[in-house]
C-alpha cells in the first residue's frame, strides 16, 4: 500500500507490535503482519496447515510454519495509495518477498530485557516454558530473521521509532 513498503521484522518480544502502533500513531500506513497476514502453512508451497505430523514438537513446529501469503503481501506492496507502508511481523517465507521491499529492519533486544519482556505479557507467545525455551533459542541462533538494518529496541518505543525513520532518508 506504499510508494515505499518496509518491513519490520524480529523475534517474539523484541517490540514489532509496539513499533507497528507508534507508527500508525504517527499517521503511517502499518500492516500487522501478525494480526492480519500471518497463518501456519508450508513455507515453500504456501499452502495451509492443520497442525504438526505425529510426534513433532507442537510449539517449534508452529513457529515454523507462521507464513504470510506471498500474492497478498505483493498485492498489498503493489497499491500506491500510500506514501510509506510498514509491514511489522514475522513470517518463516520472507525471504519469498523480501525483494518487494525497499528496506527491512530486524527488530534486537538484549537477552534480560526480552526476558523481562516475556514475563509481563502472559498472554502471548514466549509466556510458557516451552515458547520460552524457543524464543531464547531463536534470539541466540537468529534462525528465521532475514538481513536488514538492525535495530535496538532497549530503548523507549519512541526513539526506537525515531530510529527506524531516521533511516529512510
Amino acid at each position: 500500500m506504499g510508494i515505499k513498503n518496509y518491513l519490520i521484522e524480529g523475534g517474539s518480544g523484541t517490540g514489532k507490535t509496539s513499533v507497528a502502533t507508534e507508527l500508525e500513531r504517527r499517521g503511517y500506513d502499518v500492516i500487522h503482519g501478525d494480526r492480519v497476514l500471518a497463518y501456519v502453512g508450508d513455507p515453500e508451497t504456501g499452502q495451509a496447515l492443520a497442525g504438526p505430523p505425529k510426534g513433532a514438537d507442537r510449539v517449534a513446529w508452529r513457529y515454523a510454519h507462521w507464513i504470510w501469503p506471498v500474492d497478498k503481501v505483493r498485492a498489498i506492496a503493489a497499491d500506491t495509495t500510500h506514501p510509506a507502508t510498514f509491514f511489522c511481523g514475522g513470517s518463516r517465507n520472507s525471504r519469498k518477498f523480501l525483494h518487494l521491499f525497499d528496506k527491512v529492519f530486524v527488530l534486537y533486544i538484549d537477552v534480560e530485557t526480552l526476558n523481562r519482556r516475556l514475563d509481563e505479557r502472559p498472554h502471548d507467545f514466549g509466556f510458557k516454558r516451552a515458547e520460552r525455551a524457543l524464543v531464547l533459542r531463536y534470539h541466540r541462533t537468529r534462525e528465521y530473521l532475514p538481513a536488514g538494518i538492525t535495530i535496538d529496541t532497549a530503548n523507549t518505543v519512541a526513539r526506537v521509532v525515531d530510529d527506524i525513520l531516521a533511516h529512510l532518508t
